[in-house]
C-alpha cells in the first residue's frame, strides 16, 4: 500500500560530509550493524561531540546523557479544550535520547549491563512485556479478540489469519486466504476481515463463512456502527453492508462517495462515522441519513488513524501531527490542539550503503486504553518504529514501546492488556501493572 497518497514518502539522500584528513571516519557499516571487516580502517565508535575550540571532547560509554526515558508525570485533569498539551509555552518536557542496541537486537552484544544503548524493547514503567507471539513472516495488519472469547486473531500480509489461544499463547489454526490481509475487526461473534475486492466474515460461534463482494481493490479499514458494517475501500469509496438474520446474510445498504484517494481509517462515535484517507482529509457522515457532514482539512498528507474520545476527535497523519478535533456550537469540527513529535525526533536516520536518508517521521496508528489507575492513555505508532504512549489529555509522555519495524496494528484486551503487531510478522502481548480490575478501551479505530 502507498501509505503516502500516490505521493511517496520523500526521502532525502545526502551524501555525508567531505573527508577529513584530521578527523577518522564512523564506518557507517557498523552503524548499521552490519559490518564484517576486521581489522576495519574506520572508527566502530560514535564521532565524540566538539568541544568550544573545535576539538573532540571523548565520552565515557554508558554516561548517563545515554540513559532511558525520563520526564514528568501528569495525571490529566481533563476540564475542556485549554487542558490539551498540559502547560503551554513553558516547562519543556525533558527527555534523553534512546536507541535500542543493534547488537543485543541480534543477540551478541559483548557490554551487556554496561551498554550505552538500551537492551530492552520499552521505557518507561507502569506496563510491561508479558509475551511475544512468533508466526507471521510479513506485517501485522489486524488484531482481533471477540469479546467473551479467549482466543486470538491476527492477519497479515503474509496472505494467513491466525488463531492463538490466550492461556498458552499457542497458534491453534493458520488459515491461508491467498491474499494479503488489509484490516480485520470483531463484533459480537463475527469477526471480519477486508481483502483485495472482498470482506471474509467468519462467524466464531458456528462457523459459518460469508463473502460481501462489491469493493474494488483492497479493503483497508473496517467499521461496525448503527448495525451496519462499514468497508472503506482502494477506489475511495465506503461501502455498508446489513446483517439480515432471516437469511443468515450481509446485503448491500449503499456506496458512500466522496474522498478521492484511498479511505485507510475509520472510527464510529456519536453516530458519526469519521473517514481518514490518503487524499488528506477526514470525512464525517451522519450514521441515520448516510450523508456527509462536514470534511476536514486539516492535515496535508495522509490521515492515517482516528480516534473517538470524550466528546474530541483525534486523527493522526504522516505530516507527523496528531490532532484534536472539538465541535463549536455551530455543531462542526475545528482543531483545538495539534501535538508534533519533539524537533530532534522529526527526523530519524537509515544508514544504507554508502549514503544517509533522511525520513521524515509520520504518525500510523492511534489507539486509546486506560492504565492500571484508570488514566486514559493515547498509544501513538510511528514510522521510526516506535510506539509512544501519552497521558491524555496533556500528552505528557509515559514510556515508549520499540519494535523492529513499524507497528501497524494495535488491540486492546480485557484486564490491563494490550497486543502490538510490526512489520515482521511479530505480536507482542503487553499489560499495565498492576493488573487493573477493568481497562476499557477508548473508542478506536480499525
Amino acid at each position: 500500500m502507498d501509505l503516502d497518497g500516490g505521493n511517496k514518502r520523500v526521502f532525502q539522500r545526502l551524501r555525508g560530509p567531505p573527508p577529513d584528513a584530521k578527523q577518522p571516519k564512523v564506518c557507517y557499516h557498523w552503524q548499521a550493524g552490519r559490518c564484517n571487516r576486521y581489522p576495519c580502517p574506520f572508527l566502530h565508535s560514535e564521532l565524540p561531540p566538539p568541544t568550544a575550540n573545535g576539538t573532540s571532547s571523548k565520552r565515557s560509554h554508558g554516561s548517563a546523557d545515554d540513559s532511558g526515558f525520563s520526564g514528568p508525570r501528569r495525571n490529566p485533569n481533563f476540564s475542556g479544550a485549554s487542558t490539551w498539551g498540559g502547560v503551554r509555552g513553558g516547562n519543556k518536557l525533558i527527555r534523553k535520547t534512546e536507541k535500542l542496541c543493534t547488537y543485543w537486537i541480534q543477540g551478541n552484544c559483548t557490554y551487556g549491563a554496561q551498554c550505552k544503548y538500551l537492551h530492552s524493547w520499552s521505557v518507561g514503567d507502569g506496563f510491561s512485556l508479558l509475551t511475544q507471539l512468533e508466526g507471521h513472516q510479513k506485517v501485522v495488519t489486524g488484531i482481533s479478540l471477540p469479546s467473551g472469547s479467549d482466543k486470538l486473531y491476527t492477519g497479515s500480509k503474509d496472505e494467513s489469519v491466525r488463531l492463538w489461544d490466550c492461556r498458552s499463547g499457542q497458534c491453534l489454526a493458520v488459515i491461508g486466504l491467498g491474499c494479503e490481509v488489509g484490516c480485520m475487526i470483531c463484533e459480537g461473534p463475527w469477526l471480519f476481515v477486508g481483502v483485495p475486492n472482498c470482506v471474509k466474515a467468519w462467524n466464531t460461534q458456528t462457523s459459518s463463512e460469508l463473502s460481501l463482494s462489491g469493493p474494488a481493490g483492497q479493503v483497508y479499514t473496517l467499521a461496525v456502527g448503527n448495525n451496519m458494517l462499514f468497508a472503506g475501500t482502494q477506489e475511495g469509496s465506503i461501502l455498508a453492508w446489513k446483517f439480515n438474520a432471516a437469511t443468515n446474510s450481509f446485503e448491500p445498504v449503499t456506496s458512500l462517495k466522496g474522498h478521492t484517494g484511498p479511505v485507510v481509517s475509520f472510527v464510529v462515535g456519536a453516530n458519526r462515522l469519521y473517514s481518514g484517507s490518503m487524499d488528506k482529509t477526514i470525512r464525517v457522515w451522519n450514521l441515520e441519513t448516510l450523508q456527509c457532514l462536514q470534511t476536514l482539512t486539516g492535515h496535508t498528507s495522509v490521515v492515517m488513524s482516528v480516534l473517538c474520545w470524550d466528546q474530541f476527535l483525534l486523527s493522526g497523519s504522516l505530516d507527523n501531527t496528531v490532532k484534536v478535533w472539538v465541535a463549536t456550537e455551530s455543531g462542526n469540527l475545528e482543531v483545538t490542539y495539534t501535538h508534533n513529535e519533539e524537533d530532534e525526533d522529526n527526523i530519524f536516520k537509515a544508514w544504507t550503503f554508502s549514503y544517509l536518508e533522511y525520513l521524515v517521521l509520520g504518525v500510523i496508528k492511534l489507539c486509546g486504553m486506560h492504565d492500571s489507575q484508570g488514566k486514559p492513555i493515547l498509544l501513538c505508532s510511528c514510522n521510526n518504529n516506535t510506539v509512544h504512549l501519552y497521558d491524555l489529555p496533556s500528552f505528557a509522555e509515559r514510556g515508549k514501546i520499540f519494535t523492529k519495524q513499524e507497528v501497524r496494528a494495535i488491540e486492546v484486551g480485557p484486564g490491563g492488556l494490550f497486543f502490538t503487531g510490526d512489520g515482521t510478522g511479530q505480536v507482542k502481548v503487553w499489560n499495565w501493572l498492576p493488573e487493573a480490575a477493568s481497562s476499557q478501551p477508548i473508542n478506536g479505530s480499525s
